[in-house]
């Protein structure tokens, strides 16, 4: 696992702030990963995928919607966005998955991206430099 630590709660939410959330627990991993779906939902490079235990993850305020999307392994993934102005929140559903995705662009503090796992590699942008330190992944990685 790479070195996710929070000593606090992390505060996040959607653009527009209707959504709030808190994770009140110890991130499980981190990953940046470049699958094309991640790429289109994030709009950029690659997706920031925060795994967190579904019991830490609290909604504070608003009631996200969900839609759901193939996954690129076979079955699908619960998406969780902001109705209002269309900002992913996490993916995952937390009533159901022990840990779910919670998308690092949502959170209020940027994660620190230098121990980040690459995951997905195989399909990463041309230009993208990922740091030689880091555990990287063609596809999912094992554990997934």
């Amino acid at each position: 696992m790479s070195e996710v630590r929070s000593d606090s709660v992390l505060a996040g939410g959607c653009q527009c702030g209707d959504i709030r959330y808190e994770v009140r627990g110890v991130p499980c991993d981190l990953y940046a990963c470049h699958c094309r779906e991640c790429r289109k939902q994030s709009a950029s490079a690659f997706g920031i995928s925060l795994m967190v235990k579904s019991a830490d993850l609290v909604l504070v305020s608003g009631v996200p919607k969900i839609w759901s999307r193939a996954a690129t392994l076979g079955g699908s993934l619960d998406c969780a966005f902001c109705p209002r102005c269309g900002s992913r929140l996490w993916h995952g559903d937390p009533k159901r998955d022990e840990e779910v995705s919670v998308k690092g662009g949502s959170l209020d503090t940027p994660p620190d991206l230098s121990g980040a796992k690459h995951i997905w590699v195989s399909r990463k942008l041309p230009g993208v430099v990922i740091p030689d330190h880091v555990e990287i992944h063609a596809e999912e990685p094992p554990d997934a």
